[in-house]
């Protein structure tokens, strides 16, 4: 698997996990520019993958637990497997505040 597949990958798990969303540096519907801008929020290294995230709920520790066995399985197989997963979470979206706490 090619670094991109797996950015892709990565950010197609991801999608799955309601209550967070990729921190990219500009929203994909303002800019016509064909960028991949949601996987510019990932970072593979033979030693880490990291990931930078928004949280939208709270509380944070269970959204990092499911992105991490979302991540995890996408990354068996490839030279990434035993690099050590790092999710960032850069920012807390202000709807975090306005929606009931869950487990």
């Amino acid at each position: 698997m090619t670094g991109t597949e797996a950015v892709e990958k990565i950010v197609g798990a991801l999608a799955a996990v309601d209550g967070l969303r990729l921190a990219t540096p500009v929203s994909p519907g303002t800019t016509w520019l064909p960028v991949d801008w949601a996987g510019q929020a990932v970072d593979l290294s033979p030693e880490v993958v990291q990931v930078r995230l928004i949280a939208t709920r709270l509380p944070i520790p269970p959204l990092l637990d499911r992105a991490a066995a979302a991540v995890r399985p996408v990354l068996v197989g490839t030279e990434w497997e035993n690099a050590r997963l790092r999710l960032v979470v850069t920012d807390l979206d202000g709807a975090a505040f306005a929606r009931p706490t869950s487990q």
